[in-house]
Formats: structure tokens, sequence, C-alpha cells
């Protein structure tokens, strides 16, 4: 297990899930079992590392765990011998994985009473396994804590559900995101537009590095400059530069969604909310065209572009899409 969060940080990305989590180990009412749902990169795991910290630390302060003593050490290393991590094995998490976490928690703790196990991707096991699950929570030891991670509560049985305390996280504040990006290294020109785009720290800090991801900031601003020129020049600009671009259906929704933030940074401005800005370094161009556009016409050609984004997920032909999408943003006639 790795963590790189500390309560400081949980509280201020989840400050809700927080305030819950630490009630709960302040009263000493720890629960048998949790779930932790909510988005990818939302924190679920790391703050299930921190939970086992806040547990099992030697020195704890006011449930903070210390970071330096002997289980501290070892659960940030992933090999505490009361905590243990089950993840799916291939597609799913079979029973044989639950079987073997049963057999180990049968035997008393190797340091202490207290046991913990992680169960991410809770959504994958299998359905034996998920019965054996529910076997051993129906049966919890006073001291054993259980976190399910999962993105799909809806696929976790239902009796399942009904023995756990749900934890939501929620998609982190863009903001705060953008500032844990710059402290990775990130520039402060790009950070904004990466956190509007994910909530997972890995994938931005790819994205970041990513010549692909570099190239289709250019052009779709391009784009959108061409967008106010003659209808010639934008379709010309969608074939020698978009389609050649943006060829899966994924780069595609990415490229739409990078043009939508665009949008959204004008009308910010219109709304006085120009510290928002994804496209900081586009300021003075967008200053000029919040002057010249209805916010009406803004909503319109968001609306137009979620509509595109729809129709992608529809299996539209995206070439065809991306040529209607270009004459509603122009404001032309649609011709599908």
């Amino acid at each position: 297990m790795h963590v790189s969060i500390s309560w400081s940080e949980f509280e201020q990305a989840q400050p809700f899930a927080a305030k819950m989590m630490r009630s709960s180990i302040n009263k000493n009412r720890v629960a048998h079992a949790y779930l932790f749902e909510g988005e990818r990169g939302t924190g679920k795991r790391d703050v299930s590392t921190l939970m086992a910290e806040s547990l099992f630390c030697e020195r704890p302060e006011n449930i903070l765990p210390c970071g330096s003593c002997i289980n501290c050490k070892r659960i940030k290393n992933g090999n505490h011998p009361d905590v243990h991590v089950v993840e799916p094995d291939g597609l799913s998490i079979k029973i044989d994985q639950i079987r073997s976490l049963r057999t180990e928690f049968s035997k008393s703790g190797v340091e202490s009473k207290k046991k913990l196990y992680v169960i991410i991707e809770a959504e994958k096991m299998t359905i034996s396994a998920a019965n054996s699950l529910l076997k051993f929570l129906e049966e919890p030891h006073s001291e054993t804590t259980a976190i399910l991670i999962t993105e799909q509560p809806q696929q976790i049985l239902p009796t399942i559900l009904s023995r756990c305390q749900m934890i939501s996280f929620k998609s982190l504040p863009a903001v705060y995101f953008s500032e844990k990006l710059q402290k990775a290294g990130v520039h402060p020109v790009k950070a904004p537009l990466l956190a509007s785009i994910t909530n997972n720290l890995q994938e931005a800090l790819e994205l970041n590095d990513d010549d692909w991801f570099a190239q289709a900031r250019k052009i779709v601003l391009k784009l959108y400059e061409v967008l106010k020129k003659n209808p010639l020049y934008a379709l010309t600009a969608l074939q020698d530069e978009w389609i050649v671009h943006f060829k899966e259906k994924a780069q595609i929704d990415m490229g739409l969604n990078l043009l939508l933030l665009i949008y959204k940074d004008v009308l910010y401005i219109q709304m006085g909310k120009d510290q928002q800005l994804v496209y900081a370094d586009q300021r003075n161009i967008f200053e000029t065209d919040a002057l010249q556009i209805s916010s009406r016409r803004l909503s319109e050609q968001m609306t137009a572009i979620l509509e595109a984004k729809r129709k992608l997920n529809a299996n539209m032909n995206p070439q065809l899409l991306m040529e209607q999408l270009v004459l509603n943003l122009q404001g032309g006639p649609s011709f599908v």
C-alpha cells in the first residue's frame, strides 16, 4: 500500500468523508465495514492506507499517525502482517482470494488483536466470492475492519452494501487539484486544464508529458479561432488537422471536452469568474470574444458540443458528427 495523503489533505479534498472518518475514530466507533465509493482518482485507496495508519500507529496524536513508527512504515510499504489488500486477479476477484483472506483472519492478529483488509475494485468480485465475503461480514470480529473500494456501488450485492457504512468521495475541487499538480511540477498554465479533465494524479501527470495531448490543445484552440471565420476555413481545419489527430473514440471525446472548456472560459469571463479560467494564457482573446457574443449563444454552442459527445457515444460517424458540430457552432444549418 502506498499513501500520498495526510489527514489535512484528506479534509481539504474530501471534507464530508474526512469528517465522518475522523469522528468514527475519535469516538472509538470504527465500523466493521466501510464502502468507499466515488470516481477514479478521488483518493479512496490513499485514504484506506491513511485509515490503516491511523488505526495501527504506535504513537498517534489526536488520531494523526506519526508516519515514522514501525507500523506506519510497514503499512506505507505494504508489508504489515495485519493489513491485507485484495485486488482483482485478472478481470475478477475470485472465491479463493476471499477464502484465503478469511483463513488469514481466523488467526489471531500477529502484532495485536486488530486486523484490517481492503478490497480494491470490489464490484469485480465473482458471485461466489461475494457470497463468501458476505458470510465474513455477517460474523464480524470485534477488532476487524473491512474497507471495500469501488467506482460502481450499484454492481455490488445489496446484502453486502447493507452491512457497510458508505462513504462517498466527490470529484476533487478543480482548484485544489490544480494546486496539487503544480506541487508535482506541472506548469501553472497547464495545471487548471488538466485538473478539469481528470481527477487522477497519475493520469494528469502522464497527459502533462504527452506530446499528443500538447498537440491536441493547440489543434482545439486553432479550431476555435477558425470557427470565428467563414465555414470553409473551419471545415478545412477539421479535415487537415482535427480528423488526422483525433482518431479513436476516446481521443475525439477528449477533443470535445477540450473544446467545451474554451466556451466555458468565455462564459466565466462574462460572469466575472475569470479566476477559474482553464486556458489562462488565452485570457486576452477570450475577453474580446466575451464582449462580442451573448451568453445565450454561448449556451447554445456548449449544448451543441454536449450533443456531439452524446452522438459520439451512440456511434455516429465521427467525421459527419464533427462537420455538423462545426456548422452548429458557426450558426449554420444542421444537416443530420
